[in-house]
């Protein structure tokens, strides 16, 4: 894995391969003007190098300073370095500053165009140097465990130039952040043929325990035992057996809250009997997305040192058709009592996560969080790059606001009240489903709704679109799971730490 480490002095005396620096567009200019690039801050030691020379040459070379853009220049012994690497930041703030997921978006893209290079020296450290460690190790992940030729090595190293004091904490937290996400796209990518039930609660422990964690994973005799009615229904249709996985980190000596973290673990999902279209059912092995988030933000709760107690309760089934099936017409009964009607059997999450919730309240959390690859409804409403996210408004709202700090954009959504009389069950306390195709990631958050006990602060976040990249790369993104939302629920852990 790439090494990051927070250094001093001077890039253009730097002992490395490589020097990067940062761009920005121009600033307006009239119309027909020959305008070009500016120089991100932290790039003048460089620019002296090149005797005030360095924007004109990267413009000569087509450089506008666009988000993403990568223009590489030899240096012919201006610089220690022998490369020269330009990462475009797109349009600064209206404080003319890069925001920091400019900056990760700008160490990522770099990171990934220095592949195969040894060592580079970062100037983006200047600007914000958490978020260009964060980039820079994000950008350097890559998957390789199935492949007979793994391709050119990530960058080995990156020294991120920073004068703050603080500097040596502030990368080694940032990488540990990172790492968390990057753990969290490996268990993503892992093909569901090797992630299954068993395996997956295998990894979460070995994770857990390395962490110091408490451990305890429910087989499917003692799921059974238990009364976790949506786990046995969901996991019935598959030879492989369904588990409920708990994490636990004390907090420490005095911890702040107690935090119940939840995470649809649906290893694959062919829809059940409901069985989904075959186009893109590969995208399926992603359906434990949610649960890989909070796997590893419990441990990275634990390796911080956070004084919250954090809990995670991690349900994992697979949906498969076979003559074990559970079928639409189904009626279960859930873990605390309530009965669930099957409409649609392609709506499996919201039943494990039912039970999971149940099991979380019973602790007494002063918070609880849900994410899950829910609804298709949330990328119709939102895209692929945007969570939704439902529950207690205030938490809410505070929840969405550490998405969008962190680079992982999300968005509050209402619960509206008139929805519910859409989940009614002749049968059964309530649906899995309503009966239209209107608002159907809010009805979703509507169902979880039934199973959090009165009074409990809650949020849910829907990651159908941003959980997994079937695209292109960009900037800290490549293809594959993505890891989101560790780095929301990293922020959320350390405010509820910090204030409660």
């Amino acid at each position: 894995m790439t090494e990051l480490h927070a250094a001093s002095g001077s890039a253009a005396d730097a002992e490395a391969d490589a020097v990067v620096i940062g761009l920005l567009p121009a600033a307006d200019a009239e119309p027909g003007g020959n305008a070009h690039p500016r120089l991100a801050p932290g790039a003048a030691e460089v620019d002296a190098a090149f005797d005030g020379e360095l924007v004109a040459l990267l413009a000569l070379a087509g450089a506008t300073g666009k988000a993403d853009e990568i223009v590489k220049l030899p240096t012919r012994g201006v610089l220690a370095a022998a490369l020269l690497v330009a990462v475009g930041l797109g349009k600064p703030g209206q404080d003319g500053s890069p925001g920091a997921d400019q900056v990760r978006r700008g160490a990522g893209s770099a990171a990934r165009a220095l592949a195969g290079t040894g060592r580079a020296v970062s100037t983006l450290g200047r600007i914000d140097l958490a978020a260009a460690a964060e980039g820079a190790l994000l950008g350097a992940y890559t998957f390789s465990v199935y492949k007979a030729t793994a391709g050119r090595a990530p960058v080995g190293r990156v020294d991120l130039l920073s004068d703050a004091e603080d500097a040596t904490d502030v990368v080694r937290r940032a990488a540990a952040v990172a790492t968390a996400v990057r753990t969290a796209r490996d268990l993503v990518n892992t093909p569901p043929n090797d992630l299954f039930p068993e395996s997956f609660a295998t990894r979460a422990r070995e994770l857990a325990e390395a962490a110091g964690l408490e451990v305890e994973v429910l087989d499917d005799v003692a799921l059974a035992e238990g009364g976790f009615g949506g786990l046995i229904g969901v996991g019935g249709g598959s030879s492989r057996q369904p588990r409920l996985v708990r994490l636990h980190w004390s907090g420490g000596a005095a911890p702040r809250a107690k935090v119940a973290l939840i995470g649809k673990g649906i290893t694959f999902d062919t829809g059940g009997i409901s069985i989904k279209p075959a186009a893109n059912m590969d995208h399926m092995t992603s359906d434990m997305s949610g649960a890989a988030a909070v796997i590893v933000a419990t441990v990275l709760a634990a390796q911080l040192e956070l004084p919250v107690a954090v809990t995670a309760t991690v349900p994992m089934a697979e949906n498969m058709p076979s003559d074990t099936a559970y079928r639409p017409g189904d009626v279960l009964q859930m873990y605390g009592g309530k009965t669930v009607e099957v409409l649609n059997t392609d709506a499996e999450g919201r039943l494990v996560l039912a039970d999971a919730i149940v099991r979380a309240a019973e602790d007494s959390p002063d918070y609880l969080v849900e994410t899950s690859t829910l609804t298709g409804a949330q990328q119709v409403a939102l895209g692929l790059r945007t969570a939704g996210v439902m529950g207690t408004e205030e938490f809410r709202d505070r929840v969405a606001a550490h998405g969008r700090a962190v680079g992982e954009d999300a968005w509050a959504m209402p619960l509206p009240e008139h929805l519910r009389a859409d989940l009614d069950s002749r049968v059964a306390d309530l649906a899995n489903v309503i009966n239209n195709r209107w608002g159907g990631m809010l009805a979703a958050g509507i169902f979880l709704r039934e199973f959090v006990p009165d009074g409990l602060t809650w949020a849910h976040i829907d990651i159908a679109g941003p959980s997994f990249h079937s695209g292109g790369p960009y900037g800290y993104t490549g293809k594959g799971g993505t890891g989101v939302p560790v780095r929301t629920l990293a922020a959320l852990l350390t405010d509820i730490a910090e204030n409660g």
